[in-house]
């Protein structure tokens, strides 16, 4: 038992430090005005807290957010469960197929999004050279508001590798019987993957929906590298998203203690989105041990 303790020791200390701590003190922070030249905190009740609801960015940022959220989760999911539907089915080559796929999941998101930077400049970029061939004038990805935040969804779904591994691990656990059994009943290849894959693999849709959708809420590397990383060019609203804003907030205005809130606004809003994923969701889980 005090073998045990030993060994977790070093987690539970950075947790409780690190984690837990920095919680507790942000949580603090949110209801004070805090000096950074003084480095001292005022007391200043629920302000802050109030402020959310007068900044009209809140409400903006949100809003992109969720928008983001909305179009970039079910699409990764999609991408990424055909993605590993294909390499399930392959023989030779998988291996080689599998690393590549999940090397751009390795990659830094700032590198990713330095490359998909030049990739959709509306003028030179590589993707509208490619429509041009077809005679289709590309949109101007980083400058329409109405394409800003298609643009970093295709960042995002640049690196599904991680989704793709662990829907390919559940496919491969799927029992080969069931679709032997369904193709003699004559079944065919839809309803198996809607009889039997589907079900077979919604433990991982489960666990995939919940990350991605707590992944998209924190949406920050692509979007701040793409559009505001360069504070001389003017950022179009669509591409302010809640974490920048926060960044914003705390680093550029030093506005440590309204930060602060919106952080903890942002936690409860994932909290409650996912606990309302976990009882709704898990009523389409199929567990083996259920009858």
């Amino acid at each position: 038992m005090v073998a045990g303790y030993l060994f977790i020791a070093p987690w539970m200390v950075g947790f409780l430090v690190f984690t837990a701590g920095a919680m507790v003190y942000s949580l603090y922070m949110s209801f004070s005005d805090y000096n950074l030249a003084t480095n001292r905190a005022r007391p200043v009740g629920f302000d802050n807290y109030a402020q959310l609801f007068e900044d009209p960015k809140i409400a903006l940022s949100l809003a992109n957010t969720l928008f983001y959220a909305v179009l970039a989760v079910p699409l990764e999911i999609v991408v990424a469960l055909a993605l590993a539907m294909l390499l399930s089915r392959m023989t030779r080559g998988a291996g080689f197929f599998r690393t590549v796929y999940y090397l751009p999941k390795m990659t830094p998101a700032v590198a990713t999004a330095t490359l998909f930077f030049l990739l959709l400049n509306g003028n030179t970029g590589a993707i509208n050279q490619f429509l041009r061939i077809f005679g289709i004038e590309g949109p101007q990805w980083l400058i329409d508001p109405a394409w800003v935040k298609v643009s970093i969804v295709l960042m995002s779904l640049w690196a599904v590798g991680g989704t793709m591994v662990i829907f390919l691990a559940a496919l491969k656990n799927v029992p080969v019987e069931l679709y032997e059994v369904a193709s003699i009943d004559g079944a065919g290849a839809v309803r198996k993957f809607f009889s039997i894959t589907l079900p077979m693999i919604s433990g991982a849709m489960f666990f995939n929906v919940i990350v991605l959708s707590i992944a998209a809420f924190q949406i920050f590397d692509q979007a701040y590298v793409v559009f505001w990383r360069d504070q001389s060019n003017s950022s179009p609203d669509a591409a302010l998203f809640y974490a920048i804003y926060l960044f914003q907030q705390a680093f550029r205005q030093f506005n440590f203690g309204f930060a602060a809130a919106m952080a903890w606004l942002l936690f409860v809003i994932i909290m409650i989105i996912t606990l309302i994923q976990v009882k709704f969701g898990n009523r389409f889980v199929y567990y083996e041990g259920n009858r």
